[in-house]
């Protein structure tokens, strides 16, 4: 097996943590008690890119909008389709990450790193100063993947374990429960 064949069988892991952290960031109003770390924010804002299908066959749908109005999203996975891109803000600590995950290879996009005193005021012609901005740049990039990974593991950890039938359930009736009022 060849890796684009291995990428293609495995997107659904990728796909899989993307429903299940969006679900997992509403049941406790945005925040999701991270081991090791403590209670972080997740919050799914802006833009989803929803999947279904194979090949020529293949339908896309992209919705977009405040948080509170994904429910397009919402009534794409209740279809059978597949959230493949989520827009994602995460706090942790006094800082704030922004990103895309696509999810077929956990790929990082659009990502706005958390401002500091120190990228506020780069203009410096220092090289020392730059450096150093750019070492803390560096560091908050790690510490965006530290997080996610963070989250992933947690994932995988249920995802493999006995809990997953019931957890599972749960995100089955968090997709179903519809919230728009007509």
């Amino acid at each position: 097996m060849d890796l684009v064949d291995l990428i293609v069988e495995k997107r659904f892991l990728g796909q899989e943590f993307l429903t299940w952290l969006w679900w997992k960031s509403e049941e406790r109003g945005g925040s999701v008690d991270l081991p090791g770390e403590g209670d972080i924010t997740v919050v799914f804002e802006k833009h989803m890119l929803l999947e279904s299908g194979e090949g020529e066959s293949m339908e896309k749908i992209v919705c977009t909008g405040l948080q509170a109005e994904l429910q397009e999203a919402r009534t794409g996975l209740r279809m059978g389709k597949k959230l493949e891109q989520a827009r994602i803000i995460i706090g942790h600590r006094d800082y704030e990450y922004s990103f895309t995950l696509a999810a077929a290879l956990m790929e990082f996009r659009n990502v706005k790193l958390p401002k500091t005193e120190t990228t506020e005021n780069d203009k410096s012609d220092s090289p020392e100063e730059v450096e150093g901005m750019i070492l803390e740049r560096v560091y908050l990039f790690e510490e965006l993947i530290k997080l996610v990974n963070g989250l992933f593991s947690m994932f995988l950890n249920v995802r493999l374990s006995e809990g997953w039938h019931d957890e599972l359930q749960k995100i089955r009736a968090w997709v179903a429960k519809s919230d728009v009022v007509v």
